[in-house]
């Protein structure tokens, strides 16, 4: 069984492989649940199509497993809020170019 120490260590290795690209990330709602060695929380990132979104995830320390669990648009002024705290990932980019034309019409 693994302590929470221990499954936030193995959620953030593979969080940030999976999330590197897209960073700044802020974490939000960071819910362990010990029964199952689960990990539920929200991810809050600038999507370079959609605009700001906030991303619900599971990460199952047993198995080693990130799971989406769906994703949500979120406005201008919830993504204030949410940078005014330190980002979980810190990314170095100033801009997104987005690489799918349809959005650019």
């Amino acid at each position: 069984m693994y302590s929470l120490a221990e499954a936030k260590i193995r959620r953030d290795r593979k969080v940030q492989a999976a999330m590197r690209r897209i960073a700044p990330v802020w974490l939000l709602n960071d819910d362990y649940r010990p029964v199952e060695e689960s990990i539920l929380f929200d991810l809050v990132y600038p999507h370079s199509v959609y605009g700001w979104v906030q991303c619900r995830y599971k990460y199952d320390a047993f198995n080693d497993v990130l799971y989406h669990m769906g994703e949500r648009h979120i406005s201008e002024t919830e993504a204030l809020t949410v940078q005014e705290q330190e980002p979980y990932l810190v990314g170095d980019i100033a801009t997104a170019v987005p690489n799918q034309p349809h959005p650019r019409e």
